[in-house]
């Protein structure tokens, strides 16, 4: 299916046709919203949970699209406290919410009602999706793939933070001037909660319960978001030692949101999607 990520719709006469129903997720008591990407034909799909940043500007519907174009279901949804979803926004939060996600497209109803394939479900996640799929698989050994794109290592994060006073000043500053779209939050208290989280949320650490899953790191390397040197190398580097036998990787010449590279993202992650996630069986 690797030929079709930029193909033409595909052809007329498959049923059911595609479509795209809203959905909603109830994750700690609160419905959070979300749309689902459905291909035609009886299925059943292979099905990826797309997993946006902080705040959730970009939500990488095309890449959703591409992904149904291949074959793909594709979730995407926003989290708890944010984009006028109840709820108050936390990192734990969005941990939460990305593992209930997972559980929501498992169920028999829902994965029968939609065609899935729910032995065949990836993780897809940029930035703080990047962190929060990771963390899903690792702490989810059904989880087949996982996908992290310039991900953003919050315990590496937050120990920068705490050995630079300026760094964490910054940091704080960079977070609030996102909040617009967020619930009962602030700079301050997302600083707090990733140092106390601490190494508990370094993705460095997660290398053994992913050791045989696939796993796919896209870096950037015009990224002052998550620099390379930071949220990426550290990463790939334990990866590589445990080792995690099926890890691919990637640097993109690209800034955080791959603004110019988002044909070359989409190539890199449906394919490997086809080689790694179809093969399962």
């Amino acid at each position: 299916m690797a030929a079709g990520y930029l193909s033409d719709d595909p052809p007329l006469g498959l049923t059911p046709t595609a479509s795209t129903p809203s959905v909603t997720i109830v994750s700690g008591g609160t419905p959070l919203i979300g749309v689902l990407h459905l291909p035609a034909g009886p299925g059943p799909h292979p099905v990826v949970v797309l997993l946006h940043g902080f705040p959730g500007f970009e939500r990488n519907f095309d890449l959703a699209q591409a992904l149904r174009r291949a074959g793909y279901a594709a979730l995407v949804f926003h989290y708890r406290g944010s984009w006028g979803v109840g709820g108050s926004w936390s990192w734990a939060h969005v941990l939460e919410d990305a593992a209930r996600a997972v559980e929501v497209v498992r169920v028999d109803e829902f994965s029968a009602r939609h065609r899935l394939d729910t032995q065949r479900l990836a993780l897809v996640g940029h930035s703080l999706g990047g962190f929060a799929g990771l963390m899903a698989a690792a702490a989810d050994p059904t989880v087949a793939a996982v996908v992290s794109v310039a991900g953003f290592d919050m315990g590496a994060a937050a120990s920068a933070a705490t050995a630079d006073a300026r760094l964490r000043a910054a940091l704080v500053d960079a977070f609030d001037d996102e909040l617009l779209p967020l619930r009962d939050t602030s700079g301050e208290a997302l600083v707090a909660e990733m140092e106390a989280a601490g190494d508990r949320w370094c993705l460095s650490r997660l290398a053994a319960p992913l050791a045989d899953r696939p796993v796919l790191l896209l870096g950037t390397s015009r990224d002052a978001v998550t620099p390379a040197d930071l949220h990426h190398w550290p990463v790939v580097d334990s990866y590589r030692t445990w080792p995690v036998v099926q890890l691919e990787h990637d640097i993109f010449p690209t800034d955080h949101a791959l603004s110019d590279h988002r044909v070359a993202l989409t190539r890199t992650v449906v394919s490997f999607l086809d080689r790694r996630l179809r093969a399962i069986g």
